[in-house]
């Protein structure tokens, strides 16, 4: 597997602790995520209002908004919201497709998952099922560029090596979401990618992250 080459990121496999403290790059992170997802919520409000419509058109059985528990900086847990691109029930029919599990580690995920929606396959593909978390982002439970946010039920598997990866605020985008078949990825190398970003954090990687993203997302190589 091919990871990520970016500028300035040594993606080494290390037991070191995270980089030293940069209050100021918290503080300058923390301006950029207001003023980003401020803009980005009043520029696609018309996407994310078809969006919900499509949803709730092609599946009436829940709202367009789906509400799940995430471990953000520290582990603290808060309130994810996304798009609703899975049945209502989706929850309730977890246990029974966990044989199916195509990832190792704690992180469950099946490429082609019963319980997606049409419209949940589009919005996942060009990664629009993720917009809603612009909110997180303007609320301070996430930023825009860090490790996605987990699930309580992963954290509670992880040992202390995985625990860097709540080092820093969950984001919406990261070096995982850029990577070539990122779903092919085993979740060591998934978490390796996260610890070299925890350590190699700057507002100009960052940046860079972002901009690949977008391409990633106008070439829909979503999940």
């Amino acid at each position: 597997m091919n990871l990520p080459q970016i500028s300035g990121v040594r993606p080494v496999l290390t037991e070191d602790p995270p980089g030293a403290d940069k209050r100021w790059y918290w503080r300058e992170k923390r301006l950029f995520d207001v003023i980003f997802s401020v803009i980005a919520l009043v520029v696609l409000s018309p996407v994310m209002l078809v969006t919900a419509l499509a949803i709730l058109l092609d599946d009436h059985s829940a709202g367009a908004i789906y509400v799940q528990k995430r471990c953000g900086r520290g582990g603290k847990e808060f309130n994810l919201y996304k798009f609703r691109s899975m049945v209502g029930d989706a929850d309730q029919h977890l246990d029974e497709l966990m044989h199916k599990n195509e990832m190792d580690g704690p992180v469950f995920k099946i490429k082609d998952d019963p319980r997606v929606t049409r419209v949940g396959r589009l919005i996942r593909k060009v990664s629009i099922d993720e917009l809603p978390q612009l909110v997180n982002v303007l609320r301070g439970d996430m930023s825009i560029v860090g490790p996605r946010p987990p699930l309580p039920r992963e954290v509670a598997l992880y040992d202390e090596y995985h625990w860097q990866r709540l080092a820093v605020t969950p984001g919406l985008t990261c070096l995982w979401q850029i990577t070539p078949q990122r779903n092919d990825l085993t979740f060591d190398e998934w978490v390796r990618l996260d610890v070299c970003y925890v350590q190699n954090r700057s507002l100009l990687l960052d940046f860079k992250l972002i901009v690949k993203t977008v391409g990633v997302i106008f070439t829909a190589q979503g999940r």
